[in-house]
């Protein structure tokens, strides 16, 4: 590890332990919500640039949403990538961007908390309660009602789906809302999505057809890489690649590139590169399932409503399986070549539970 990294490492965890008691007690003892129309300006606080982490706090986004219809939502994040994933979600009225580099863009980082004090918020919501910078928006804002992400009383233990990222931020809100004398939802948590508009979806479709040589044939679209130890070897690669092939001859087989425009098998595959996400997710919405390790791209491929099967070898697969729709996380060391079979085909056979309108 180099010296800026042990730097970094350092910086995260002295931040964690110097903001984890920020909020407590969890409860605002006296305060209750009596009409839900006078939330009018939420703020939502998850300063994070990965893709992943972004698409997985669209759940709580809707969530709020649909709590507070008449409000408007900021979201407080890093990096360029939030406004284009929520660009189709009108309840987010603006994103506020941490820069990636503090220190080296100082008056831009103060600018940002300037920002946020400054905005008469009604609600403060922090998603990951273990980030640093998120509960220091939270209590920075000038919000009535702050929520810093933490549970009480071992909550989780009631869910059996409580560890999931997109799943426990959502379980969370909604047990805080108790505390202001709301009624606890038991809705079905929603889905991560990327809300494609049919133009969109038509335009993936397009772009589909060039890569296939047979466009009466269905696609299966795989994603080969992934960061670090999420990676899977080329050779386990290439043998999942194969088998793949000759058992699904009736299928068109696609590979997604990475930015770094690498490929784990030798590129064999009809291949789609771009730095667009959002064309990259309505290509992979006109394919019938999306195969990928861990990654911002798996959880893309869920947030199109694609079938998506998440290779997993050292990821906590509770957090971070894709869900919803016949999709599924799979621990590769526990699983044959038979039991991906078993998988895919029971996907292929069954089709989409629920789908974006296709352009004909």
């Amino acid at each position: 590890m180099g010296v800026l990294n042990k730097i970094n490492v350092f910086r995260r965890g002295l931040m964690r332990n110097l903001t984890k008691n920020i909020g407590k007690p969890k409860s605002e003892s006296g305060i209750i919500l009596v009409d839900k129309t006078e939330i009018k300006r939420v703020l939502i606080c998850r300063p994070n640039a990965r893709l992943g982490n972004l698409l997985l706090i669209s759940p709580l986004v809707k969530e709020v949403a649909e709590t507070f219809p008449n409000c408007k939502i900021d979201l407080f994040v890093k990096g360029p990538l939030a406004p284009i994933i929520f660009e189709n979600y009108d309840v987010v009225y603006k994103t506020i961007h941490l820069p990636k580099k503090p220190f080296k863009n100082l008056l831009e980082y103060i600018n940002v908390w300037i920002s946020i004090r400054k905005q008469p918020y009604d609600m403060a919501i922090n998603v990951d309660q273990n980030s640093s910078s998120g509960r220091l928006a939270v209590r920075f804002s000038k919000a009535k009602y702050k929520f810093y992400g933490d549970l009480e009383n071992d909550r989780q233990q009631t869910k059996s789906d409580y560890e999931h990222i997109a799943k426990y931020p959502v379980y969370n809100f909604r047990h805080y809302l108790t505390k202001l004398g709301l009624k606890e939802s038991n809705k079905i948590v929603e889905p991560i999505d990327l809300k494609l508009t049919p133009f969109e979806l038509s335009e993936g479709k397009k772009i589909l057809s060039t890569l296939n040589s047979n466009n009466s044939k269905k696609t299966i679209c795989i994603f080969t890489f992934a960061t670090g130890t999420k990676c899977l070897s080329e050779d386990w690669w290439e043998n999942f690649y194969t088998s793949l092939k000759n058992q699904y001859t009736d299928y068109n087989i696609i590979e997604i590139l990475p930015i770094e425009n690498v490929s784990q098998i030798a590129f064999k595959a009809p291949t789609f590169y771009s730095k667009d996400i959002r064309e990259i997710g309505s290509l992979i919405a006109n394919t019938e399932i999306f195969i990928g390790a861990d990654s911002g791209m798996m959880h893309l491929a869920s947030s199109v409503q694609t079938p998506t099967v998440g290779l997993f070898s050292v990821s906590n697969l509770k957090k971070y399986e894709p869900y919803d729709n016949c999709s599924i996380g799979v621990e590769v060391e526990n699983c044959s070549k038979n039991d991906y079979f078993k998988i895919v085909n029971g996907i292929l056979n069954n089709g989409r539970l629920k789908t974006y309108s296709r352009a004909v």
